[in-house]
């Protein structure tokens, strides 16, 4: 279990304030405990926060006070639950504390908001959204003439890893298969990586690795790559070779989904 400490004076100063703060605007009956009659200031105690994280009434103090001591992210995840945090709070939280936090697990894929819906069906070039496990959530029309409609495909199978090595229409569709392939895996190996042992890539890897003999073979291999822009060629049933500049976009507020853009190259 990874643990951190706080290093500098402010930063132990900043968290302790924070969380004094959001102990002071939590009220008893929030956490189904008793108000009682002899609060002297608003809010929770500290024991009875710790009662509440199943914590050490000690340890939580110093937590509290800004000490320059180790905690978990476990630890930091039970103060998150008693003190009633939302996702923005929780967020600042680890921040304060000099750590990522993990995502919170979510049953099924997550959705997109009409608002980000409508932002790609007013792209005039291909646009989608996937999570971090490469699920496509959302696209617009020209993503679908590019690609194909993702509607019919099963959510299980929507997924950009699972597509190219396992679907003969992205297989023709990609001039050099072999070579995106091993590109698009790199590319996944670093996601995978990151998720930090979530189940879902597990599943997603071993169904490849049944599916997929290419996948299978390179899977073990050690490339990895970063880079969320560059040049892709694309060989349509209908419009023939084309070229496109794609690029990667974090949405704000949604860190796990990602928005691929497709913009065409002008012919020379």
């Amino acid at each position: 279990m990874p643990v951190f400490a706080l290093q500098r004076t402010a930063d132990r100063r900043a968290l302790s304030d924070f969380v004094r703060d959001r102990r002071a605007r939590t009220s008893p009956d929030e956490v189904g405990l008793p108000a009682g009659s002899r609060r002297r200031t608003p809010g929770l105690r500290r024991e009875e926060v710790a009662q509440l994280a199943g914590v050490g009434v000690t340890w939580y103090t110093w937590f509290e006070q800004g000490r320059a001591i180790q905690v978990s992210a476990d630890f930091l995840e039970r103060v998150c639950r008693a003190l009633r945090l939302d996702p923005a709070e929780r967020q600042h939280l680890y921040a304060l504390a000099q750590h990522h936090p993990p995502p919170h697990p979510t049953p099924g894929l997550p959705t997109v908001s009409p608002i980000l819906q409508a932002l790609l069906d007013t792209l005039p070039n291909p646009a989608y959204i996937k999570t971090a496990r490469w699920d496509v959530l959302a696209w617009n029309a020209a993503a679908a003439a590019l690609f194909g409609d993702y509607a019919p495909i099963p959510p299980a199978q929507r997924n950009g890893l699972w597509l190219v090595f396992t679907d003969p229409c992205y297989r023709r569709l990609m001039v050099d298969w072999e070579a995106d392939a091993r590109r698009v895996l790199a590319k996944f190996r670093l996601d995978h990586s990151r998720a930090g042992g979530d189940p879902a890539f597990a599943a997603l890897v071993e169904a490849l690795q049944a599916a997929s003999p290419e996948f299978r073979r390179w899977w073990p291999g050690q490339d990895v790559a970063e880079r969320s822009e560059g040049i892709k060629r694309i060989r349509h049933d209908t419009l023939g070779l084309l070229e496109f500049a794609h690029a990667t976009f974090t949405v704000e507020g949604a860190p796990d989904l990602r928005m691929v853009t497709y913009t065409p190259v002008p012919r020379a």
